[in-house]
């Protein structure tokens, strides 16, 4: 019986992986015998998830702290990685953040704190990785986590920024997907809803978001932990290697409307 998702062997870097979305897909990915090198800025935390990795599921997991803002990081985490495993098969860019006001009171700061983190982030860590492993080996895969607010607006939580810089980050993906295509990367965005991280806990499980989500989402509730993985897994696979530029809602039907 062949198992689609085997990713044995592989190595995936995982930014934004000290808490959240982040550790739900490096546990995905290494239930299928994945190297997982889980990168953020809180080396504690990361050396929690590896520990936990390594004790779950029998992977290697290499923690590197690194401030996807700076080039000078990022390089420098690309080269450690290459210097331990000599490959680097998968990028899932999910580090983010998310300024959360009225346009009108949004300041310059905030509006480009957000870019510099979702979208120009992604692309320094995208840039880095094709360069070093990816263009060489001609193969990769590389998965944006974007966001549904990348895709439409929105009337419950004002976030001009973060809308702005999402959907850069899945047109972004198109971009990098027709352009390195030829060398067999794939690139592809995830544009996940309302899940329930320790960010966004308290809001979801209030009674006012409760009797939104009946009207707004046609399941009539936030995702729980693993909704995301099997996105993560397809689009992680071997077996993927003709999905290209796409960006996958995985938001309970909420844009679907």
């Amino acid at each position: 019986m062949k198992n689609y998702f085997d990713l044995t062997g592989q190595v995936a870097i995982v930014t934004g992986c000290s808490t959240g979305l982040g550790v739900q897909m490096a546990k995905a990915l290494a239930s299928q015998g994945c190297a997982i090198v889980p990168i953020a800025r809180r080396l504690d935390k990361l050396q929690e998830v590896a520990a936990m990795l390594t004790s779950t599921y029998g992977v290697q997991a290499h923690p590197v702290r690194c401030d996807i803002t700076s080039t000078e990081n990022v390089e420098a985490m690309v080269k450690e990685v290459m210097e331990k495993f000599g490959r680097i098969d998968i990028l899932i860019n999910n580090a983010g953040t998310g300024a959360v006001a009225p346009a009108e009171d949004i300041t310059d700061e905030q509006f480009a704190n957000e870019m510099n983190i979702d979208l120009f982030g992604s692309f320094k860590v995208a840039r880095a990785v094709a360069k070093a492993a990816m263009i060489p080996s001609r193969y990769g895969r590389i998965i944006n986590i974007a966001s549904m607010y990348g895709l439409v607006g929105n009337k419950i939580a004002p976030a001009s920024p973060y809308h702005a810089a999402k959907g850069g980050v899945v047109n972004l993906t198109r971009a990098l997907a027709a352009e390195w295509g030829k060398y067999g990367i794939t690139v592809n965005s995830i544009c996940p809803g309302y899940f329930v991280t320790p960010l966004t806990k308290e809001t979801l499980d209030s009674q006012w978001f409760q009797d939104y989500a009946k009207g707004a989402i046609p399941q009539e509730r936030y995702g729980i932990e693993g909704e995301l993985d099997t996105a993560a897994l397809f689009l992680s696979s071997p077996a993927s290697s003709y999905v290209t530029g796409v960006a996958l809602p995985v938001d309970g039907g909420y844009t679907c409307m």
